[in-house]
């Protein structure tokens, strides 16, 4: 089984989630599966089930009420973002699946580079001593998975400061720059993509 890999650059949020909803909706049962790597503008995005008064003080930055689960969160310049196409049908695995496989794909990139990360089942998503450095946000229509995972790399944290992160008052946020000395978003995006396509069984 192939997949097929896109990386987008910087995009605009809105764009994209609109691209995502149709692929999603257009997907065959032989489509093949994608992985679309991007960074995006300064952006807040709201889950469905989410609340907006976890948004402390947006300022400048816009608020988007998304179909993805979970609360809000921050995306920004220096954040890796992998949105997970996916036929889960096909694959034989279901959405909890989906987050496990992902949780421990960063896990154990963050392990790569000597740094202990754990996830928490009550919590989805990947910390380091308490504090998050990666968000989990998924959407399943008809089998089919979309939307997917922030990974926090070299980024301008203080956004983060502003909003009640996933939910959770007094979340404190990291990144992987403030955990690894010598380390690139390049270098941490080639190492992902390795790592989820072996994780997926992907040729």
């Amino acid at each position: 089984m192939s997949i097929l890999v896109r990386h987008l650059g910087e995009v605009d949020y809105h764009d994209v989630w609109q691209k995502m909803q149709d692929f999603t909706d257009t997907r065959q049962k032989d489509t093949p599966d994608e992985l679309w790597f991007l960074q995006h503008p300064s952006v807040y995005t709201l889950g469905k089930n989410g609340k907006p008064e976890h948004v402390l003080n947006a300022a400048e930055t816009p608020v988007i009420n998304v179909d993805r689960g979970g609360q809000v969160t921050y995306h920004g310049p220096g954040q890796i973002v992998v949105y997970t196409l996916l036929d889960l049908t096909r694959m034989k695995i279901g959405v909890r699946d989906l987050v496990t496989m992902l949780e421990q794909t960063i896990v154990e990139l963050l392990g790569g580079y000597g740094v202990t990360a754990t996830a928490r089942r009550e919590a989805p998503g990947v910390y380091v001593n308490d504090a998050k450095i990666a968000a989990l946000g998924l959407r399943v229509r008809k089998g089919r998975s979309f939307h997917g995972l922030a990974l926090n790399v070299d980024m301008n944290l203080e956004p983060f400061t502003r909003i009640n992160p996933c939910g959770y008052e007094g979340l404190v946020v990291t990144q992987v720059k403030d955990l690894v000395s010598d380390i690139t978003i390049e270098s941490v995006t080639d190492d992902l993509q390795r790592r989820l396509i072996n994780k997926f069984s992907y040729e």
